[in-house]
């Protein structure tokens, strides 16, 4: 899931919710030229939660 900075935690929660594990959490190093919007809200997206 892609998500903004204010529903890192809860991508995290609902990941290890579903998959009883950890995610990977990797950051949008070059997020401001994307057009990706957070899973959650429309916020542009920076993180990506679980691959």
């Amino acid at each position: 899931m892609k998500c903004c900075a204010d529903h890192v935690e809860l991508a995290i929660d609902m990941y290890v919710d579903e998959h009883e594990t950890a995610p990977e959490i990797i950051k949008i190093e070059d997020f401001n030229n994307l057009s990706t919007t957070c899973g959650l809200c429309e916020k542009p997206a920076i993180y990506i939660v679980g691959i």
